[in-house]
Parts: structure tokens; C-alpha cells; sequence
């Protein structure tokens, strides 16, 4: 009976794992209608990450935008790479979730953007190159 259910734990045990993700599937420009991220694998499980998120709205004067940014080294274990702003003393996390040819980020916490700026949402890579930090887009 042990022997039946430890053949049964091994042979199921490899799918409750996440998948891993490799430096060229997460490197480069993720882009949504609401802002962009900038990956970079930088070995030992660390990912360099910026968001820049905007919300735009009209008003009698005209289109306005609030504004809302983050950057920071992020962990990675498997395809989920977990973010704590810099500056942000766990007040903001940010997981960012690798399937494929999307990036499914979600926010929990304050992380000081401007009203209605989330980086919260599905994001489709715009470019594989290298990304330019410490630009704003």
C-alpha cells in the first residue's frame, strides 16, 4: 500500500511543479493598453523589472493621464517572478506570471501610482531586445 501511493506522489509530482521559464522567454518589452514592463534575467533567479502605467481620461480642458511607476529586482521561481518596488518596505508586491506569449501580472498593496494606474493586467511581448532602463516610454 505505501509503495502504491509513493509510486502515485512521484508519478503526480511533476505537474504540481511550475514550469521554468528561461532568460529568453522573459527578457525584453511586455507592452498592454495601460503601460509597459521592462524585463531582464540577471542569473541566480533575479529578474531587473520596470512598469510605467498611465490612466488616461478626458476632461473639459482636454486628455489627461495619471501617472504610476515601480522598479526593482525581482525573484523568479518558475514562471512567476515576485516584485517588491524599490522604496515600497512590502507596502506593494507585483507577480509577474510567464505563459507563453503573455505576461499575466497582478498587484497587491499600495504601490503609490496615480488614481485608476494598475500594473494589473495581461501583457503581450513588444520587443526582445534589450530594454532601455531608466527611460521613460
Amino acid at each position: 500500500m505505501k509503495t502504491t501511493i509513493l509510486a502515485l506522489f512521484i508519478a503526480i509530482a511533476p505537474s504540481l511543479q511550475s514550469p521554468v521559464v528561461t532568460a529568453s522567454q522573459v527578457n525584453g518589452t511586455w507592452g498592454s493598453k495601460r503601460g509597459i514592463i521592462r524585463v531582464w534575467a540577471l542569473g541566480k533567479q533575479q529578474l531587473r523589472v520596470e512598469f510605467y502605467g498611465y490612466y488616461e481620461y478626458n476632461t473639459p480642458a482636454g486628455p489627461i493621464a495619471n501617472l504610476g511607476e515601480a522598479r526593482g529586482i525581482a525573484e523568479i521561481e518558475g514562471d512567476t517572478a515576485t516584485l517588491v518596488p524599490e522604496a515600497m518596505d512590502n507596502r506593494c508586491t507585483i507577480k509577474l506570471q510567464f505563459t507563453g506569449k503573455r505576461l499575466i501580472v497582478t498587484q497587491d498593496g499600495e504601490c503609490g501610482f496615480g488614481k485608476h494606474v494598475t500594473a494589473t493586467g495581461a501583457y503581450r511581448k513588444t520587443s526582445t531586445r534589450k530594454p532601455s532602463f531608466g527611460v521613460e516610454p
